[in-house]
């Protein structure tokens, strides 16, 4: 086994081990979670040992930088998912290769989705992404803006409502961030029972989001190591 190769499984292998043990504490089934692998800055090449390993959820946080890797990959059964802010202007690129856009959080960028989902002849499920300490630098709608959100995405033909999505505040307790997210969650599955997806827990804090029940957990650090310039 080549030596990036090996890394990999043996970091794959063990965040697989620490969402099993966390599912064990909170009385979960580990099948329950998605386990995204967040592949920004490292190449392509690594997409492709992650898929060798099992691995089918890849997400990316820049759509200059996903795009040519998306594309990369093109023969690859891969579900991808745009995790990072995204600006209007690049929705028409998110909705050709991106299932799964996890960022949403104004009715521009509703609007600007629905359009290049059309225009793509593709469905994309999205997400809510929810401000847990309402600091608009960080991106994310404050709760009391959710529910509107959650009305405006399906209602928008070509976007299915899927969920929330959510980033634990440095200045916050994990587990406390992502108990105020079970409100916001709650308020989108009143608007379309389905949307049950919570996109939340990093390598940092995964415990804490399986514990109040994650479905999704975007993985970086902790799987293919720290990040640096993107390797081409």
């Amino acid at each position: 086994m080549a030596r990036r190769e090996e890394e990999l499984a043996l970091n794959l292998a063990d965040v697989r081990q620490r969402i099993a043990a966390a599912c064990a504490s909170a009385g979960r089934d580990p099948g329950e979670v998605t386990l995204i692998a967040v592949t920004k800055t490292w190449p392509a090449s690594d997409v492709r040992l992650l898929y060798e390993l099992g691995v089918r959820d890849i997400g990316e946080n820049r759509d200059a930088e996903a795009a040519p890797k998306a594309e990369a990959c093109e023969d690859l059964d891969i579900t991808w998912h745009f995790i990072g802010q995204l600006q209007t202007n690049k929705a028409a690129s998110v909705a050709r290769y991106a299932s799964v856009v996890h960022s949403v959080d104004r009715l521009r960028l509703i609007s600007a989705l629905g359009r290049a989902a059309h225009r793509a002849e593709r469905t994309l499920r999205c997400l809510v992404e929810v401000s847990l300490d309402g600091d608009p630098a960080r991106g994310g709608a404050v709760a009391a803006d959710v529910p509107a959100l959650a009305e405006a995405l399906a209602d928008e033909p070509g976007l299915v409502l899927g969920g929330v999505m959510a980033i634990a505040p440095l200045s916050m307790d994990p587990m406390e961030a992502f108990t105020k997210l079970l409100d916001s969650a709650a308020a989108v599955r009143a608007v379309r029972p389905a949307a049950t997806i919570i996109s939340a827990g990093m390598s940092a804090d995964l415990e804490a989001a399986v514990a109040i029940g994650a479905t999704h957990l975007r993985i970086g650090t902790a799987l293919l190591g720290v990040r640096g310039p993107l390797v081409r």
